[in-house]
């Protein structure tokens, strides 16, 4: 499950005024209120907020937003208000508030999903031990389960029909390949806090690479394990899929790039497989051209040009990694997670160069 901690310095809520809205909104009694905060996110800030029993999930905006619409609440609330009735892991938002006096800036809260996130090697709650017949630790059959039920649900919000679910008016997908590339590319250099050769070369041959759209539909667009939340008595059963701040209609292999993008290989360098977000138990020993054929076969689509895919996931990644690492650097966070993602930047400029290499090298 998602860990809790007390909540960082600089980023409390007024627990008081909090209590108001709640009672006032969701017609409950608000007499004794906790609120804790999920540690590991890394853009919008996420609480968990207990009243007596119930527990509720808060998102927020981060400190020192300077990118509205990165970070607009009311889209993230309206979107999950309609997705949450036709995919089932999408959880489903309660209440929002328009009012920043409250907390001091707009939020919403939704249901909490309950389920365990798969990072590092093996989780603690299935460590040593079997699941059903299977044990995550030793068997290949099950590791490779649980990838092609994590694939399979990316391949299933794919097929969803946006338009039946009236999520048609949010995006134009329509180029969206290249305001994709452009547009990443304009927020890197606007938080640009190093010279990075190897990703800005990489940015540069994305640009002059840059496909027609493969087809349209709704993508999440930050899809990894980190964001999944599985059923500890099944991990082949995902019972949430998590943060749905960027989520648009557009190409679908786009989205897939992300994903594999977040996907190291035991030559990215101890470092990459162990950021603290990576299913490493997972990426030692199914590798991304086994999602990639996954995702094939579940989807029907056409993967052969996938390359450009994963280095423009690799440089979102990194473009996402640099943001931070410059609200870090500006003061606007105090997050010591933060102090190293120009590490992270680095890294992954070295991989996107890698990869793009390996195609001119054949």
């Amino acid at each position: 499950m998602r860990e809790t901690n007390t909540v960082r310095p600089g980023e409390e809520l007024d627990t008081e005024r909090l209590s108001g809205f709640l009672a006032s909104h969701l017609d409950i009694s608000v007499d004794d209120i906790v609120v804790e905060q999920f540690p590991a996110g890394s853009s919008n800030l996420t609480y968990l907020v207990r009243v007596g029993v119930e527990e509720y999930v808060l998102r927020r905006p981060p400190l020192g937003n300077t990118v509205k619409t990165a970070h607009d609440m009311g889209r993230e609330f309206n979107v999950l208000s309609k997705l949450s009735v036709v995919y089932a892991s999408a959880p489903k938002p309660l209440v929002f508030c328009y009012d920043e006096s409250v907390i001091g800036s707009e939020f919403y809260l939704m249901e909490r999903r309950n389920g365990l996130i798969i990072r590092g090697s093996v989780p603690p709650a299935v460590a040593g031990g079997a699941i059903g017949h299977t044990d995550l630790e030793t068997s290949q059959d099950f590791r490779t389960l649980v990838c092609k039920s994590f694939i399979n649900n990316l391949a299933d919000l794919h097929a969803l029909d946006y338009k039946a679910a009236g999520l048609d008016d949010l995006g134009h997908p329509s180029g969206y390949p290249r305001r994709q590339v452009e547009g990443w590319t304009k927020r890197y250099f606007a938080a640009k806090t190093n010279e990075w050769p190897d990703l800005e070369r990489a940015i540069g041959w994305l640009n002059e690479n840059i496909p027609a759209e493969s087809g349209a539909a709704l993508v999440h667009n930050d899809y990894k394990f980190d964001n999944i939340m599985l059923d500890p008595a099944d991990l082949t059963t995902i019972t949430a899929v998590l943060d749905w701040e960027m989520v648009t209609i557009g190409d679908p292999l786009m989205d897939l790039g992300t994903t594999l993008g977040y996907w190291m290989s035991a030559d990215a360098g101890e470092e990459m497989l162990n950021m603290p977000f990576n299913p490493r138990v997972l990426m030692e020993n199914i590798s991304r051209q086994e999602l990639v054929e996954m995702y094939g076969r579940a989807s029907g689509r056409d993967v052969s040009n996938i390359l450009f895919y994963y280095v423009f996931g690799t440089f979102k990644i990194a473009a996402i990694c640099q943001q931070i690492f410059a609200r870090y650097v500006k003061g606007f966070t105090q997050d010591k997670r933060f102090a190293g993602f120009d590490k992270f930047v680095a890294a992954l400029g070295r991989i996107a160069r890698n990869a793009i290499r390996r195609k001119h090298d054949r």
